[in-house]
């Protein structure tokens, strides 16, 4: 079943690659009728996430946002589909990096980074970043339940030396990168929510205390990788810029949980100079009021 969902909907998703990008938008904006307007998909869920987040906001404003929002979602979807074919001159051209010497330094200092992004303007396109350094990529990430479209998703980020490895995976696979004194640059979008019973940090988000991920920053402590937080502008349609700010060099001198704490603050200040370019689909604040080690 699994193949033949593959079968019949890769030469779709390929024939959408291939447009140009002025039809790849209309085709977008057909999907935000679809979604936003037919479907409503997850709107209930969007809405309850915006007037948490912005309980000063009146309704006429969280209704712009969300509509932004949608239209900026669906060209998140075709920007993805895009990558199937998407030169690399293309790309280069429309994810740009401010001030990649950040990461050169580390080249030169032969230093592992971990690098942390928010669900925030477009990570789909951040591996075009390793056209730019010598660090070999690592990608965490959640496995498709379709193991063809999983490969697929791989195949696309291999491209430019991306590799996509699990959770699981993670820790095993960086202790042997370093044993073998590979240079890597690992990035974590880390600003979903995690599991309840695996909750072992909280903070206050847009102003609500939810558990947060920490796993990036284990990570660097164990292995004493540099941190790095990426910030993502939109532009314009089809056009982002990324610029880089050190979060430590010297992560195990930090007390538990300082740098996540940090890279979060830098996601909820994205989050405030633009609302709409937030992935507002997600449950990010389905814990909020049971922290137990807090009165609500």
């Amino acid at each position: 079943m699994q193949l033949l969902a593959y079968i019949v909907l890769y030469p779709i998703l390929w024939c959408i690659s291939i447009l140009p990008f002025r039809l790849l938008y209309v085709v977008s904006d057909a999907v935000y009728i679809l979604l936003y307007r037919i479907i409503g998909y997850r709107k209930k869920v969007v809405l309850e996430n915006l007037r948490l987040a912005f309980p000063e906001k009146t309704d006429t404003e969280i209704a712009v946002i969300t509509k932004t929002f949608y239209h900026h979602l669906c060209d998140m979807i075709m920007e993805a589909i895009k990558s199937i074919s998407i030169s690399k001159a293309e790309l280069q051209k429309r994810y740009t990096f401010t001030n990649i010497e950040v990461l050169h330094e580390f080249e030169k200092e032969n230093r592992n980074v971990v690098l942390f992004m928010g669900h925030y303007a477009s990570w789909e396109w951040v591996f075009i970043l390793q056209t730019y350094i010598n660090h070999k990529g690592y990608a965490v990430y959640k496995k498709l339940s379709n193991i063809y479209f999983d490969r697929l998703v791989k195949r696309i980020r291999a491209k430019y030396n991306t590799y996509l490895i699990t959770t699981k995976e993670t820790f095993p696979k960086l202790v042997r990168a370093k044993k073998n004194n590979e240079l890597t640059l690992n990035g974590f979008v880390f600003d979903q929510s995690p599991k309840l019973s695996k909750a072992i940090h909280w903070q206050d988000f847009m102003g609500i205390n939810v558990p947060a991920h920490v796993g990036a920053e284990v990570l660097a402590k164990r292995l004493d990788m540099a941190t790095v937080f990426l910030k993502v502008k939109k532009v314009k349609r089809g056009y982002y810029e990324a610029t880089f700010s050190e979060l430590s060099k010297t992560p195990k001198a930090h007390k538990d949980f300082e740098i996540t704490d940090s890279a979060l603050k830098l996601v909820e200040e994205q989050i405030r100079e633009a609302p709409a370019y937030y992935l507002w689909t997600h449950k990010r604040w389905k814990h909020r009021g049971k922290n137990p080690n807090k009165t609500q």
